[in-house]
């Protein structure tokens, strides 16, 4: 894994999070620009998709097996999208919760896959 790219999404998905979080202490549902937010988040995560299977396929292998760390990669890069749709559906002050959650929930999923690949 590209450590770099490791980092940007945990910073990239910790400020996500910090800034629905700020919205929902502020009691405001997701708007146009936290959707913005939550798109660059996914398209680096995606990066890091792409770049995981691509290791994978060139033959490197993950310290704690292949099967776990593909599961935290495809789940590190549904975490903020589902968290975004469900966002949808409470557009409440709970909509940017949930957003937040999911972010903190990717940043979380980023460390154990820096641990997975033998950081």
């Amino acid at each position: 894994m590209l450590d770099a790219l490791t980092v940007a999404v945990a910073v990239t998905a910790l400020a996500l999070a910090a800034w629905c979080g700020f919205a929902a202490y502020r009691d405001q549902p997701t708007k146009d620009w936290h959707f913005i937010g939550m798109a660059v988040v996914s398209v680096l995560a995606l990066a890091q998709l792409a770049v995981g299977i691509v290791q994978l396929a060139r033959g490197e292998k993950a310290h704690e097996g292949t099967a776990i760390f593909l599961a935290y990669l495809i789940g590190s890069f549904a975490a903020v999208p589902a968290a975004g749709f469900l966002s949808l559906g409470e557009r409440t002050r709970w909509g940017s919760a949930t957003v937040a959650a999911g972010a903190v929930v990717l940043a979380v999923l980023e460390v154990r896959l820096y641990d997975i690949w033998g950081g």
